[in-house]
């Protein structure tokens, strides 16, 4: 048996894909936000997971580690009134978590616009969710 595929199908994903995506740009452009480029990122993600990688949960809670990550969205999670995501940089990856509690209501709104790709700044503390894994809140 052979497939044949619809050669359209794709183009008018693709212009689906690229029509969504000047909408969300209108909307940040009305919000004064759509291409900020005040963030400096102070930390690369493999030097976080190099330096505390080896901390239990309860030693990096005590540490209060303060960190500043930039780069690119690879992953993301929404569960409810808390998310996930991986933030690519440079130099490798480290995991983000957000809250509404944490964040505020209009800034976790505004996460679950965010696409794969996009490139976004984060500060906040480190900490080990339960299953281990080194993040960002």
């Amino acid at each position: 048996m052979t497939h044949t595929s619809d050669p359209v199908a794709p183009a008018a994903e693709e212009n689906h894909l690229i029509a969504e995506r000047r909408q969300k740009l209108a909307r940040l452009r009305e919000e004064g936000v759509a291409f900020p480029n005040d963030f400096v990122p102070e930390d690369k993600a493999a030097d976080l997971q190099a330096a505390y990688h080896d901390h239990d949960k309860p030693a990096l809670e005590a540490l209060a580690q303060p960190a500043k990550v930039g780069g690119r969205i690879m992953l993301k999670r929404v569960m409810g009134k808390a998310s996930f995501a991986t933030l690519q940089d440079g130099s490798g990856r480290i995991q983000i978590y957000l809250d509404k509690n944490g964040v505020g209501e209009a800034a976790y709104e505004s996460f679950k616009t965010w696409d794969i790709g996009d490139i976004i700044g984060v500060e906040g503390t480190l900490f080990k969710t339960n299953k281990g894994e080194l993040s960002v809140r």
